[in-house]
């Protein structure tokens, strides 16, 4: 299929070269009380081992308890890991009509371009800073796929700007669609507005003062906010930084990130009540985060009931190495070693 996600250590393919919606089959799950024997697991045979062999039985205990205690290990090693959100991925119909729009209206620069031929599919990296230490945009364009569905669970980028009604009328000048105006956000202080880019992706302006990290959003939609957050929490070893309920118009937020929202990017999870899935459709691909250990993240995914899609270990061709997961809704997000992403860049 032309649009898949290619090979690559930004484009992260996760199964056969033409195959977006048919990933690896993935792992069955695996909780965190797997791995201790149940008091039904032994019954009238158990007991009949314990007169047989004590030995026997105190030593499936102990390896019980090791099992246990290994996975406690991996799940605090999670909250010290260092971890940052690199980039996201996403499809364009037009890459030059892309990277114009956000060279042009949303002030990106083009950090740097990759044409694939053979592979038939170009990428364009943007943002407000370099790579080794800004979050940005990855633009994938697939030879002669012009469009591509954005579906209902796709929310928005954030973007915080210094002067949001001067911003606003730059991008309407350009020919931008503004499909609100600036204006306080409901219930809130904080002034906003929403704009389209060529595609149909939405990006919410927020007005703020200077930030390292401009492009300091990706929001989703969830069916279950409870659910999601412990996953964040215990398998992204994310941080929740705020909830805000709403229900005047029936939906709650949760910021989620690595640091506070002023200074790194966050992922904005949001829950519409009453709708438990979404239509993810094929447009946006996933997010990239940074890790020590890929090894130790698939670990602690399957324990947090992450479905793992590309088992850890490196790409094939280059030393780079890699795991990508499904969080419980389907998202997708790939874990890369830290030292490794430095190299690629260099």
């Amino acid at each position: 299929m032309a649009c898949s996600i290619r090979p690559t250590l930004t484009s992260f393919r996760f199964s056969s070269t033409r195959s977006l919606f048919n990933p690896s089959p993935s792992l069955s799950f695996l909780h965190l009380s797997s791995a201790v024997p149940q008091s039904h697991s032994f019954g009238l045979k158990a007991t009949r081992l314990v007169r047989q062999d004590g030995n026997s039985v105190r030593a499936m205990a102990s390896q019980s308890v090791a099992a246990a205690a290994s996975q406690e290990n991996v799940l605090d090693w999670v909250k010290q890991d260092k971890r940052r959100m690199l980039h996201v991925v996403y499809r364009v119909g037009d890459l030059d009509r892309t990277i114009k729009f956000y060279t042009e209206c949303l002030g990106m620069k083009l950090l740097r371009k990759r044409d694939i031929p053979e592979e038939r599919y170009t990428n364009a990296f943007l943002g407000y800073g370099p790579e080794d230490s800004h979050f940005v945009v990855e633009l994938t364009y697939n030879y002669g796929v012009d469009k591509y569905d954005i579906g209902a669970g796709f929310g928005h980028f954030g973007i915080a700007v210094d002067d949001i009604a001067k911003t606003v009328e730059l991008i309407r000048a350009k020919g931008g669609k503004i499909t609100r105006e600036p204006g306080p956000v409901k219930g809130g202080k904080t002034v906003i507005a929403f704009i389209e880019d060529p595609d149909g992706y939405k990006f919410e302006l927020l007005e703020r003062g200077p930030t390292p990290e401009p492009l300091c959003q990706v929001m989703l939609r969830v069916g279950d906010l409870n659910r999601s957050i412990e996953f964040y929490e215990k398998a992204f070893g994310m941080e929740l930084l705020r909830t805000r309920d709403n229900p005047e118009y029936k939906y709650t937020i949760a910021m989620l990130g690595y640091g506070p929202e002023d200074k790194s990017t966050v992922l904005e999870l949001t829950y519409n009540y009453g709708v438990t899935e979404y239509d993810k459709g094929n447009a946006y691909a996933q997010i990239a985060i940074g890790t020590d250990d890929v090894y130790k993240t698939a670990e602690a995914i399957k324990l947090a009931g992450g479905k793992i899609t590309r088992e850890p270990g490196p790409l094939p061709g280059i030393s780079t190495k890699i795991t990508a997961c499904l969080d419980p809704d389907g998202w997708k997000s790939v874990f890369v070693d830290n030292v490794d992403f430095v190299k690629e860049l260099e």
